[in-house]
């Protein structure tokens, strides 16, 4: 699949899944859209992964700004 921006592949993905949920599809298309639902789902997870990665956050500490990286809650 061509590169992707976040926002284009999760509206493809909406758009599958309500073609998936229209029931109009016969079974080889609903096959074929979920195993393009699929591969967009790994690349917006990845691209979610990298972004994750690359946050970091500014701190003010006694007058200097220092970088920690982004440590996600759970």
């Amino acid at each position: 699949m061509e590169e992707i921006k976040f926002e284009e592949a999760i509206k493809k993905l909406e758009d599958i899944s309500k073609e998936l949920e229209s029931g109009k599809l016969d079974l080889d298309e609903s096959v074929s859209k979920f195993e393009e639902g699929m591969k967009l789902s790994k690349i917006c997870t990845k691209m979610l992964n990298e972004a994750e990665k690359r946050i970091n956050i500014l701190i003010d500490k006694d007058g200097e700004i220092s970088e920690e990286n982004f440590t996600p809650e759970e």
